[in-house]
């Protein structure tokens, strides 16, 4: 299939299938979605797959930890070098540099284990109402969009592998200061291939969206205000059950704390039925523009 022709979820599977320049040296490009830096979900799911070319496939990622050094230029690749720090008989750890330009943009570090019995316990599912009852993208791009900041207009315009369905749109629609907590159900937007790899990288991917949202409504804004300034700064996901994209995920976050021009969120990816897969936790860059 030519590039033209790839729906976004083959686009994105595809742009997660690096390329391999040497031993443990992989490169990855960047489509264009009309941001001036890099999506770090992509950024993220991209050193995951560097990574997890390098262990053996009856292990599996159970946690990264990574920090977002500088904004990623989605104009020229991005070479990702492998550190094979460990290699045990249940656990495998590895070390991701991403560069461009010659310099670190991007560090992960990723722990990976083979399938094994154990103590489970999970917190509940949050009650919140299903997403059939919810507003869907397209709605929400018509009463929303025209009122966004142009670099997010054109993010949310083009046709994406993710869809999302915010269980509230109470902080698009006033200034009032709100609890830091939001629920949004996500889904996968074309079929998932059936690879533990692919699926992981891909929750990877979409764990980084919406995650600043919830640090910002104590402050009676969102990252729709063109005043604002808003980056990630770190990133932190565990993977606790293997996942499969069949159907919606609800991706619970809150938001302990913010200062010092940062704010800090958690969350938790769980399925339909209740199960949760994977929990997550950043900080972010939240504060305004110089001149405002």
């Amino acid at each position: 299939m030519s590039g033209s022709r790839l729906n976004p979820m083959e686009q994105l599977i595809k742009t997660l299938d690096l390329e391999q320049l040497e031993h443990n040296l992989y490169r990855g490009t960047s489509p264009d979605i009309g941001w001036q830096r890099v999506f770090g979900g992509q950024v993220i799911a991209q050193a995951l797959v560097a990574a997890q070319r390098t262990v053996d496939a009856d292990r599996f990622v159970h946690s990264l930890h990574a920090y977002f050094v500088r904004p990623g230029d989605p104009s020229v690749p991005i070479v990702y070098q492998v550190e094979r720090l460990r290699d045990g008989g249940s656990f495998a750890t590895r070390q991701v540099q991403a560069i461009q330009h010659g310099r670190a943009i991007f560090t992960l570090s990723s722990s990976f284990q083979r399938d094994e019995e154990g103590y489970e316990h999970q917190i509940a599912l949050p009650d919140v109402p299903s997403p059939e009852e919810l507003m869907d993208e397209a709605e929400f791009k018509r009463i929303f969009l025209p009122k966004a900041p142009e670099a997010i207009r054109r993010y949310w315009e083009r046709p994406r592998p993710i869809e999302l369905r915010p269980t509230s749109l109470k902080h698009y629609l006033t200034t009032e200061k709100l609890e830091p907590l939001q629920d949004v159900w996500v889904r996968t937007v074309g079929d998932v291939p059936e690879d533990r790899g692919v699926q992981a990288a891909i929750l990877a991917y979409l764990s980084d969206m919406t995650l600043l949202d919830a640090s910002l409504y104590p402050h009676g804004t969102s990252v729709f205000d063109p005043r604002l300034q808003a980056a990630s700064l770190d990133h932190a996901m565990w993977f606790h059950r293997p996942i499969r994209f069949d159907d919606w995920l609800l991706y619970s976050q809150d938001s302990p704390s913010a200062s010092g021009g940062r704010g800090m969120t958690r969350g938790g990816l769980y399925t339909r039925s209740g199960m949760l897969v994977a929990s997550v936790a950043q900080e972010g860059l939240i504060r305004k523009k110089a001149n405002d």
